[in-house]
């Protein structure tokens, strides 16, 4: 509904500032007028053709009707009622409807001072050339506006881009009939002063005098340019015509009509509303500019840190393998915990891919009540180091803490049933636990099955977004997730915190804040692989996002404590959480508002400068992305789905953050979802 707002907002905006524009009038070119009746080409400026009749008339005999067209222009209108309370003359004032809006109190001084109001439509657009839809529109709205200003219902109007009825032309003549219709009598003019050309003022002085005594309508301008010579011909038009005893005066009054009858209470409220809906759109659009301009610096500033950090975080990775063996850890065996429920498609794999291990390994396979033949594949496996324990369904986190509970060793390896490590992945994996402040250790996640374009997204996203930043962390020692596809824990560290919490949707990282809290480091291995399978269509990547996205939140919400904490739980709190916050959260929330923003600018505003823009931030995906794939030992090739992947799965992610915080802020409790398997996986050969 808010996008539905939004949008609405947009395409007010862009109708209301950016389809018509106001300056200097130029008639148009000449067209067909075989269909304007003689009377109206030989007939008086003010035009009524209502109810199927057509009738012209003129002021009378030495009085001038004196117009302005464009206004209110905070600069120049003043100037011009100045002049003519000096000159107790009145004047009829044909405002645009937008001008209207931007100065309200220019038009209620206008009425106070016992002028006219006219109606100059809503964009100042050419109203012969305008299809039916777009008149209505712009009689109606400006018309309302204007009630809405001044409790008044004018009923004069002026089509932009008229002159004398001589110039009129069919498609003119069917804008004075939809006026009629809508119930405007149309004024044109008799004498134009030719001030929107800026002819200097001697000319104007001179166009707007009447050589005869005949009564006119004179064209003047109140805005659309720098009217300065107006202003000051003005001053001296009134004295001519002072001069020569000519009553200057508004249309109604020299007519004897009244033209701006009060309007009812729910008219004027209509009117505010549209005034103010319109209003309040300019405020959301100028709103989007400072949003669109926020996101940018917040994601030129992440794409810096990450990079930075990356960087850091690499030199150190090769500095350590530079000092000596890359094994030079060596504890003993470790205990490898497979969670397992309903993992008959891939357990085979991933168990045979563990027991492979160069590392000595226990491996607890622990069957969460599944409900297929996942556990009698373990135990067909027949596999030494494998021992299974099966237990009545209660969730991933039971199923763990299980394992925990039976492991025989003090380091503690978990993995998903959807994953298969390398030979070498758990040796190289506990390699920081020779670091005794370190309570765990987060792998390095690889997507198995990456072909198709869902899939080399979802790799994308791995390599760029999860690993760059799990660099970052490190090296500000504020890990906020290890992965359960691979991480490693102290099983001393484990049991300080309880165990794994069944707290939130997301045990992985309301597990590693509990570590952090506790004040154990969590770093980042890259080299320790681990292949997971991926959703392969879109709706099990939305379960999947959606449970994790909606986990962390809570995993944020339950640790939030940190922030005002020391120590390492200071610098998760105060570095990591806040990191999720704006980057994961605030960011997402706002992705979508500056996409539609820039599909505004590209149909309103400049597309070269919107679509430079665009570009740019793909830029910096792009070489934030072929770092993060140079590093980590990837081929570029998958980089080409990249802006396809700015275009649909950045907006599927963000709906997904927007989702979470929704429920996350209904208090709807949202269940486990379990993702697909497909069997994809195989057991990986050695490192070459």
């Amino acid at each position: 509904m808010s996008l539905i707002a939004l949008l609405g907002a947009l395409l007010v905006q862009g109708y209301v500032r950016h389809l018509s524009s106001i300056g200097d009038d130029a008639l148009p070119a000449s067209a067909d007028a075989g269909r304007v009746p003689e009377t109206l080409l030989n007939g008086g400026p003010v035009v009524d053709a209502r109810n199927g009749g057509l009738q012209t008339t003129a002021p009378p005999a030495k009085t001038i009707a004196l117009t302005f067209d464009d206004g209110p222009d905070p600069r120049w209108t003043p100037g011009i009622l100045d002049i003519l309370k000096k000159h107790g003359a009145h004047a009829t004032f044909f405002v645009v409807g937008t001008e209207a809006i931007d100065h309200p109190d220019l038009v209620r001084r206008i009425v106070a001072d016992g002028n006219e109001i006219g109606v100059h439509t809503l964009t100042h657009v050419d109203l012969g050339t305008a299809p039916p839809w777009r008149r209505a529109l712009e009689l109606r709205t400006s018309g309302a506006i204007l009630a809405g200003i001044t409790g008044r219902s004018p009923t004069l109007l002026r089509p932009p881009y008229s002159s004398e009825n001589s110039a009129l032309t069919d498609s003119g003549y069917d804008a004075i009939r939809t006026a009629a219709d809508a119930g405007y009598l149309t004024v044109l003019s008799s004498i134009d002063s030719q001030d929107w050309q800026r002819p200097g003022v001697e000319a104007i002085v001179r166009n707007a005098t009447p050589r005869a005594d005949a009564g006119q309508v004179l064209l003047m301008h109140d805005a659309g340019g720098d009217r300065s010579e107006t202003v000051t011909a003005l001053d001296r038009v009134l004295d001519v015509y002072s001069s020569r005893g000519v009553r200057v005066t508004s249309v109604g009054d020299a007519l004897h009509l009244n033209t701006m009858p009060a309007v009812s209470l729910i008219d004027q409220v209509r009117g505010a509303v549209v005034e103010w809906g319109i209003r309040l759109s300019g405020l959301v659009v100028t709103a989007l500019g400072w949003a669109l301009l926020a996101s940018g610096v917040v994601t030129v500033i992440r794409a810096v840190l990450v990079l930075a950090f990356a960087a850091r975080h690499r030199r150190a990775a090769v500095r350590k393998a530079a000092a000596g063996r890359p094994w030079g850890f060596t504890p003993g065996p470790v205990t490898v915990i497979v969670p397992a429920y309903n993992e008959s498609a891939g357990i085979e794999a991933a168990v045979r891919s563990i027991a492979l291990s160069e590392h000595p390994v226990e491996i607890i396979v622990v069957d969460d009540g599944s409900t297929d033949a996942t556990a009698d594949l373990v135990e067909a496996l027949d596999l030494e180091a494998v021992r299974l324990i099966r237990k009545e369904n209660g969730g991933k986190p039971s199923a763990l803490n299980a394992g925990i509970a039976a492991a025989s060793h003090e380091l503690v390896v978990m993995v998903d049933g959807d994953t298969v490590f390398q030979p070498d992945t758990v040796g190289r994996l506990i390699q920081p636990f020779s670091d005794r402040t370190v309570g765990a250790v987060s792998g390095n996640t690889k997507i198995a099955n990456r072909g198709g374009i869902l899939g080399a997204w979802q790799h994308i996203e791995y390599v760029v977004g999860f690993n760059l930043d799990r660099r970052l962390f490190d090296v500000a020692e504020c890990m906020p997730t290890v992965p359960g596809a691979i991480g490693g824990f102290r099983k001393s560290a484990l049991a300080r915190v309880g165990g794994v919490s069944n707290d939130t949707l997301a045990e992985d990282t309301d597990l590693t804040m509990a570590l952090c809290r506790d004040g154990w480091r969590v770093v980042y291995q890259d080299d320790a692989l681990a292949w997971t399978e991926a959703p392969a269509s879109l709706g099990a990547l939305w379960k999947q996002r959606y449970r994790w996205c909606y986990g962390t939140l809570q995993a944020m919400w339950k640790h939030r404590a940190a922030l005002g904490q020391g120590g390492q739980a200071g610098k998760l709190g105060r570095r990591g959480i806040l990191y999720l916050l704006v980057l994961q959260v605030l960011l997402p929330l706002l992705a979508p508002v500056v996409d539609v923003f820039t599909i505004y600018g590209l149909i309103f505003l400049d597309p070269v400068h919107i679509s430079l823009l665009w570009l740019g931030f793909l830029a910096v995906q792009v070489l934030m992305a072929a770092y993060a794939f140079r590093i980590d030992g990837e081929s570029l090739k998958p980089l080409w789905t990249l802006p396809l992947q700015q275009v649909v799965y950045r907006q599927l992610m963000y709906l997904v953050v927007i989702r979470s915080l929704a429920t996350a802020v209904t208090g709807i409790h949202l269940k486990w979802h379990r993702m697909e398997r497909y069997g994809s996986l195989s057991v990986p050969p050695p490192r070459s």
